[in-house]
């Protein structure tokens, strides 16, 4: 960050600074900015929320989580010093009228610019803390705001958000944040294909047989059953993280490294994906729920919401022409994984298919399957792995940044190429908005599983 830069950033008013995003993430990935000195001396951080604590039991709080879920080693020393940045405010984020002493508050910490509002909130709070900054014009020439996914529960509420966004802040000031885009593995994903002429010249449908992007979780909803319930996995996790995983796998290479560049290409992949057929559905789109999800807290009794989905997807283009995409994810499954697996296609009856799978979670690195004749007389074919663990070399918790710190990073410098941008979502929306059309008119199939297990069993 440029000496310009630094002083640019005077501080981050969190809202939802009592939630479990804040209090896991956002509060670990700024001690660690902290620790490694790259906040400004002056830096503010301000937690929003309605509960009612005193500074100093906020911070209680704060160093608690932070002690167990900072990457960097814990010292009561660096928390003693971060803990000074840090301040409590209580409000009703609803209430416009509020807005105008937080207004008064910020000022008397003397943040008259350069500040980051982060939406730590479910998505029906985004349009009222807009208004409510509207209202009192803080920092509107300067701000930056980060919000959370998902950006809406459908297309129209996600344009909503994105009118009452772009009446308050510049539209380059607005960060979509993905925390998967910030994760070292798919950062990886476009210098593994564009710099390695190996995979760069079979990077399509004439060598590659299928795709698979899997994110699976050995967890259910826990406490974010209210907000699940109305979301689901599609929404959840597919319209964004999983769609953005595709677009940089499927992208052609962008003409340089500039993030317009990036986005651009990624935005042609979801311009350019199959029309769906409706009375198919079945055929390419999977929805499932555990048993168990109806007894989660806020969850509705008769609840019809999806917590696994496969959809199969293709791209219309002359790269990828009848090629498969598939994109699966699920809670309370029997492991914790999310990988690209991209499948090669057989050059004979003996030859095993050879994958490359680029592992995202909760390992990092590379696996490549290949044949090879077994040591011997005889003319068999077996298989053999190279296995690049970057979690083991690289001790990842100690030197490789966490998404969200890097992400944090990369809004403080104006760099917007690890985010999503409106079109990207725009486009992503469109699509799934069309497949719960489809699925509700022709199908509305609902299948059911056992935590612990591969999901349903009609998909195994």
């Amino acid at each position: 960050m440029t000496g310009q830069e630094i002083m640019n950033n005077k501080g981050m008013l969190i809202f939802g600074g009592t939630g479990d995003l804040a209090y896991r993430k956002l509060f670990p990935a700024l001690y660690n900015l902290h620790c490694l000195g790259e906040l400004p001396s002056n830096y503010k951080i301000i937690g929003i929320g309605r509960r009612e604590y005193s500074n100093s039991e906020y911070i209680e709080i704060v160093k608690n989580w932070t002690k167990e879920n900072s990457r960097l080693k814990y010292t009561e020393d660096d928390f003693s010093d971060f803990q000074k940045r840090i301040s409590y405010y209580k409000m009703d984020m609803k209430n416009s009228d509020e807005y105008i002493e937080l207004s008064t508050y910020m000022d008397s910490l003397e943040l008259d610019g350069g500040v980051i509002y982060y939406y730590a909130v479910s998505p029906e709070l985004f349009s009222p803390i807009t208004k409510g900054l509207k209202k009192t014009n803080i920092n509107r020439k300067s701000a930056k705001v980060i919000i959370e996914k998902p950006f809406g529960e459908t297309l129209d509420s996600a344009r909503e958000i994105y009118m009452d966004l772009k009446k308050y802040f510049k539209k380059d000031n607005i960060y979509h944040i993905d925390h998967y885009l910030g994760k070292e593995m798919i950062i990886n994903i476009m210098t593994l294909r564009f710099e390695n002429s190996i995979f760069k010249g079979v990077w399509n449908k004439d060598f590659i047989e299928k795709v698979e992007i899997n994110a699976y979780e050995t967890l259910g909803v826990e406490n974010r059953g209210g907000y699940y319930d109305k979301s689901g996995a599609l929404a959840d996790m597919i319209q964004n993280h999983l769609f953005q995983i595709m677009s940089i796998v499927a992208m052609e290479e962008p003409e340089d490294s500039s993030s317009e560049a990036i986005k651009s290409a990624q935005q042609k992949v979801f311009k350019k994906l199959k029309k769906i057929n409706s009375k198919k559905i079945d055929e390419i789109l999977m929805l499932a729920q555990y048993n168990g999800y109806r007894d989660e807290e806020r969850v509705s009794k008769d609840s019809t919401t999806e917590t696994y989905a496969q959809l199969k997807v293709e791209i219309e283009n002359d790269r990828w022409k009848g090629v498969p995409f598939y994109l699966r994810t699920g809670k309370m499954l029997s492991q914790r994984e999310s990988e690209v697996i991209v499948s090669f296609k057989s050059t004979s009856e003996n030859a095993h298919r050879n994958n490359l799978i680029i592992k995202i979670q909760p390992d990092e690195g590379v696996k490549l399957n290949f044949n090879i004749k077994k040591p011997g007389t005889s003319n068999v074919i077996e298989e053999v792995n190279m296995d690049f663990c970057q979690s083991c070399i690289l001790d990842n918790r100690e030197n490789t940044p966490e998404a969200y710190e890097r992400l944090i990073k990369s809004c403080m410098e104006s760099d917007r190429s690890l985010f999503s941008q409106w079109k990207q979502i725009e486009l992503s929306w469109h699509y799934i908005n069309d497949l719960i059309d489809s699925y509700k008119k022709y199908s509305n199939k609902l299948y059911f599983y056992e935590p612990g297990s591969k999901g349903p069993i009609e998909n195994n």
